[in-house]
């Protein structure tokens, strides 16, 4: 029997016309289909992702079991994003870059799915990943900020953020740079997808 690969995809791109992120996001999913069995959870960030609030910090302090009715009302979002992550197997985002870092709705994602105890423990050595063995497969799309330029700052945070939480296996796969030669660039960023 195949092994089910099991994917979280998560769109952050403000725009669903032409949003180029979203198209290579997709590329990545129809290439990962053609390799064998997958099922796809989708979470698309870019649409009503709540940010932390003190009763949110204030409830996740607090030990589950000490926890109130209203304190895990509080945080069950985040459970279920957290959840998610859990669950999958290889996790695909669409990362735009918006003003040389990532959107704000992606950076309330990683907010809402960093948490102590959960997906990530404190040692005496530093802080330690509680995600493993896991693949994320990263998909950028900026219109004049190349990548891994001292003008990106989204690529290294979503690598930090990731790495925080455990997940190491990360691939980046860029389509920058949009304001010239667009098309060219599209096309590269596919053809390094039909090699994944």
């Amino acid at each position: 029997m195949t092994a089910l690969n099991k994917i979280l995809r998560i769109d952050s791109s403000a725009r669903y016309e032409g949003s180029v992120s979203r198209q290579l996001s997709q590329k990545v999913i129809d290439r990962l289909s053609e390799k064998g069995a997958i099922q796809v959870t989708n979470r698309d960030v870019s649409q009503s992702m709540p940010f932390v609030s003190s009763d949110w910090v204030n409830a996740n302090i607090i030990p589950l079991a000490n926890r109130t009715t209203e304190q895990l009302a509080t945080l069950s979002f985040s459970d279920q994003l957290v959840s998610e992550l859990e669950n999958a197997d290889t996790i695909i985002i669409g990362l735009p870059i918006y003003n040389f870092g990532v959107p704000a709705s992606l950076k309330a994602w990683v907010d809402m799915v960093a948490r102590a105890g959960v997906t990530f423990r404190y040692t005496e050595t530093g802080p330690i990943g509680l995600l493993k063995d896991k693949r994320a497969i990263i998909l950028v799309a900026s219109g004049g900020t190349p990548m891994g330029s001292d003008i990106d700052h989204a690529t290294p945070y979503l690598r930090q953020a990731l790495k925080f939480i455990g997940i190491t296996n990360i691939t980046f796969i860029a389509a920058d740079g949009l304001g010239q030669q667009a098309e060219m660039k599209i096309k590269q960023a596919q053809e390094q997808i039909s090699r994944l």
